[in-house]
């Protein structure tokens, strides 16, 4: 009797932590390097990957807006991530990318990276709060969690908050 009862516990148990491995959710993150870092992004916001092309530059547009470049008929507005993150400039190289992005189903961006990693799957109870960091306050908002995967620290961001950050220009700085 005794015997059956642990069996049924050993089995009511198991069955237990099934359902609780069931109700992980997880969640998608494209993940890019700037300055050596790893950082990461929502996987459903990414359209498409490039390499780097020449950008046109845009008079007057803020300093982290590098200029327009066309995607198949289409004008997308390129941020340098580096300098939205007040990083220091580097040349451009062959692992150089420009991530482009969709908010909101409507306004496509592209982000200058260093290099584009891969895509991981993150259970959401693994990604922890955004840490209190030191330094730029800016950048702190930005930031929507930290994760380790492979003992390598992923600082998630928060694209929407982190664009918004970004001074708009206005008809006058187009000169109109």
């Amino acid at each position: 009797m005794l015997q059956e009862s642990t069996k049924n516990n050993k089995q009511r148990n198991e069955a237990a932590r099934r359902a609780n491995e069931e109700e992980v959710v997880y969640h998608q993150w494209a993940t890019f390097r700037v300055n050596q870092e790893l950082y990461g992004i929502d996987v459903m916001q990414v359209k498409e990957v490039l390499r780097y092309v020449e950008i046109t530059p845009v008079p007057g547009a803020d300093y982290s807006v590098l200029g327009i470049i066309n995607v198949r008929g289409n004008v997308v507005t390129v941020i340098d991530t580096r300098r939205l993150f007040h990083m220091s400039d580097v040349p451009y190289d062959d692992d150089t990318r420009i991530i482009v992005v969709e908010l909101n189903d409507k306004e496509v961006i592209g982000l200058v990276v260093d290099s584009v990693d891969e895509v991981i799957n993150l259970p959401a109870n693994r990604v922890d709060r955004a840490p209190n960091l030191s330094g730029d306050e800016s950048a702190k908002r930005f930031v929507q969690g930290v994760c380790y995967h492979n003992n390598i620290l992923i600082i998630l961001l928060d694209l929407t908050k982190m664009l918004l950050s970004i001074t708009p220009m206005t008809d006058e700085d187009m000169g109109y």
